[in-house]
């Protein structure tokens, strides 16, 4: 099986790289609709991609039909992601050499989140506790993988202070990832701000700013409250305005994306990474404006 490029050697090159992440479809409906976004998305023809993942036997099968669909109907680069949730070692060292065998060269390296439900993050039986380790398992077991790790601009929700949450990142980049990118944020100089603590930090790998296009004022309310991101007031007070007209605040959250991508190209992020819930308009919205 041919080995995909690893994403360490887009950012070598010194333009920015662009992405898109899709999650895994729970049923055949799902995965037509997938197939369909992931056709329309290749004219603005992204660097690569990356598939979100859920432990456990059906999830992890549904992140691995999607990784292998992307890959090999559309030929794009893909980072499935992995999380420790629910593996022992050998588990994760099985999943690793599944992914190299099936010529997967890039991996979005996590802890990941329990359940919900569950009362919070558990350590599995003979597993891993935190994503540096899993970091370290992965790179020992093939030295060519290229890993991407989590930034929180805002600190992770667990974590007892930003300064611990960088200790924290340092720790899975000196074991060997290679890039970072980061939560959802809607504030610019908050990444900026994240940019130079982790400079400072030692920490001197690409990191990648992670937008979201608003499609849903009361989606992007639970989606920050979980990751502990901020929605500025003056997004906040727009998307309040256009209430439940959603091509209006689809248009407004599109508007901010833009404003934010074109900011953060012109300081000098090394790219961006969208988080598009496997809706293709928003992207296309973006590159078209983006191209303007």
């Amino acid at each position: 099986m041919p080995a995909d490029r690893p994403i360490s050697e887009l950012f070598a090159q010194h333009r920015p790289v662009r992405s898109l992440e899709f999650f895994p479809p729970k049923d055949e409906a799902q995965m037509s609709s997938l197939h369909g976004a992931a056709a329309s998305l290749r004219r603005i023809a992204p660097d690569f991609v990356s598939v979100t993942y859920g432990a456990g036997g059906t999830e992890r099968e549904r992140t691995a039909r999607a990784s292998a669909m992307l890959k090999h109907d559309f030929g794009y680069t893909v980072m499935p992601h992995l999380t420790c949730v629910g593996h022992s070692r050998a588990e994760l060292e099985c999943i690793a050499d599944d992914l190299h065998g099936g010529g997967f060269r890039n991996i979005m390296t996590l802890r990941g989140d329990a359940p919900l439900g569950t009362g919070g993050f558990q350590v599995t039986p003979n597993g891993l506790r935190y994503a540096s380790e899993l970091v370290e398992l992965l790179k020992t077991r093939h030295a060519d993988f290229c890993l991407g790790v989590a930034g929180y601009p805002e600190k992770h929700p667990e974590a007892r202070s930003l300064e611990a949450d960088l200790e924290n990142l340092k720790r899975k980049v000196d074991a060997g990832a290679s890039f970072v990118t980061t939560q959802l944020f809607f504030d610019n100089s908050v990444y900026y701000r994240y940019v130079e603590k982790c400079r400072l930090r030692g920490i001197t790998v690409p990191i990648v700013p992670g937008i979201m296009p608003v499609l849903s004022l009361k989606q992007i309310k639970r989606f920050t409250e979980m990751c502990g991101a901020t929605l500025p007031k003056e997004l906040t007070t727009r998307l309040e305005v256009a209430a439940e007209d959603t091509d209006v605040v689809e248009i407004i959250g599109i508007d901010w994306a833009l404003t934010q991508i074109r900011g953060l190209m012109a300081n000098g992020a090394p790219g961006y990474h969208l988080y598009i819930m496997n809706r293709a308009r928003s992207a296309l919205a973006l590159a078209a404006g983006l191209a303007a």
